[in-house]
């Protein structure tokens, strides 16, 4: 399966940089709202919002929290009416940006994407101009401390999963995203501690970045398009070296 790049160590590390800074609540807040207004509030007749809450948990929500942005999303209590919108777009280096909002303003929110890709090198496409370089998947993240890689892929692929890749101190489990819920509840019947639980976007094809310079502009304007509150996800199809990362450490 392509997509298994350092790129999304830096997103997960980048992730929890986020929750510490809050972030992440308000972002998680309007994905159970959209999900909530576009298939109701039962948990069980809607994947997505199950889906959803259960990242709110992951990230330590109070239940009051998911409860009242559920609520809003149904209509049950007065909110801000939020719409999904999809950017196409490529950054320096020819890379590939898919970038999901979720506004209240789409003027708003198009007008800062836009800036943000200018000023970084890149340029705003036309709907379905990177789309299909990207294939949606689930994706499970669960740490390595306490099972081994043959283990969790025995685990996992049993439960229904794709496939497993060790990273780091993780490890990440890919699945079809209609079977995401049900591989996660298969490991944790299995007192597998999971971390993270996503539905994500992988690139068919990396770019692979050899520039330090190329490197240090796409990452600055991911992190600035990821710190927009309008923008709930960034996905990009490039793989930063080793020895590139290394520098930029420096």
């Amino acid at each position: 399966m392509s997509g298994h790049s350092k790129w999304s160590t830096i997103k997960r590390k980048k992730g929890a940089k986020d929750a510490a800074r809050g972030k992440i609540f308000t972002k998680l807040i309007k994905e159970i709202q959209i999900a909530a207004k576009m298939g109701g509030g039962d948990e069980e007749a809607n994947p997505r919002l199950k889906t959803a809450v259960q990242g709110a948990k992951d990230a330590n929500m109070p239940k009051k929290n998911i409860e009242r942005a559920i609520q809003k999303g149904t209509g049950e209590l007065e909110g801000v009416n939020y719409e999904e919108y999809c950017y196409e777009g490529y950054g320096p280096g020819g890379v590939a940006i898919l970038i999901n909002a979720t506004t209240d303003n789409k003027k708003r929110t198009v007008a800062e994407v836009r800036h943000l890709l200018d000023k970084y090198g890149g340029n705003l496409g036309t709907t379905g101009s990177v789309a299909w370089m990207f294939e949606t998947k689930g994706k499970i993240v669960v740490s390595s401390e306490n099972i081994s890689e043959d283990d969790i892929f025995m685990a996992a692929t049993e439960a229904g999963a794709e496939d497993v890749v060790t990273e780091d101190e993780v490890h990440v489990i890919y699945t079809e995203p209609s079977d995401l819920m049900t591989v996660r509840n298969e490991l944790e019947k299995q007192n597998i501690e999971v971390q993270e639980s996503v539905i994500d976007k992988l690139p068919k094809n990396e770019i692979k970045i050899d520039s330090v310079d190329v490197a240090k502009k796409l990452l600055k304007l991911i992190d600035f398009l990821e710190d927009n509150d309008d923008v709930s996800e960034v996905f990009a199809n490039f793989d930063i070296p080793e020895e590139i990362i290394e520098q930029l450490e420096e």
